[in-house]
């Protein structure tokens, strides 16, 4: 035999071995659990945004209750106001 064939030789045995360990396992392709890098990657992507977007809607929340607070106690001046003018028109017609 020449070089070459008993490379084609080599060749051929060893893909029949690689063929013959895939049929062993029976399944084809990823098996369940394993994550590849890519999918890590974008897992802790995800995990990445979801902290990011948690950050930004506790300082939204923040905003809101300093809003409603001041409303509340703006509100409450009008009331106090309010109260003293009542009580003003109140006793001027005694």
């Amino acid at each position: 035999m020449t070089d070459m064939e008993m490379q084609s030789n080599k060749m051929s045995i060893t893909e029949e071995t690689q063929a013959q360990t895939r049929k062993e396992c029976g399944k084809r392709g990823r098996k369940p659990g394993r994550k590849t890098s890519t999918e890590k990657l974008d897992i802790k992507a995800k995990l990445e945004r979801s902290r990011q977007s948690a950050r930004e809607c506790r300082a939204r929340k923040k905003l809101r209750y300093q809003y409603l607070e001041e409303l509340v106690a703006d509100r409450e001046k009008a009331v106090v106001a309010l109260r003293t003018e009542l009580e003003r028109v109140v006793n001027s017609m005694e």
